[in-house]
C-alpha cells in the first residue's frame, strides 16, 4: 500500500468512529510523534510476540 492509499484508509475508519473516541485516537497519533519509529516498532513486535504466545506464556507462569 502506498502512503496515499493508508491514510485514504485511516480517513475511511476515521469516519467511522464515534465522536467521543476520535479525541482519544488525536492523543494517541500525538503521543507516537514523539517516539522514534524504532521504538514505536519494538513496542509493536513485542505486542504481536505476547498475543501470539499468550498460551505459552500463561502455562510458563504456573
Amino acid at each position: 500500500m502506498t502512503t496515499v492509499q493508508i491514510k485514504t484508509e485511516i480517513q475511511k475508519v476515521l469516519d467511522q468512529v464515534p465522536d467521543d473516541v476520535l479525541t482519544d485516537v488525536l492523543d494517541f497519533l500525538k503521543e507516537l510523534q514523539s517516539h522514534p519509529s524504532d521504538k514505536i516498532r519494538l513496542a509493536k513486535f513485542l505486542k504481536q510476540t505476547l498475543n501470539e504466545d499468550k498460551g505459552l506464556l500463561e502455562k510458563l507462569a504456573q
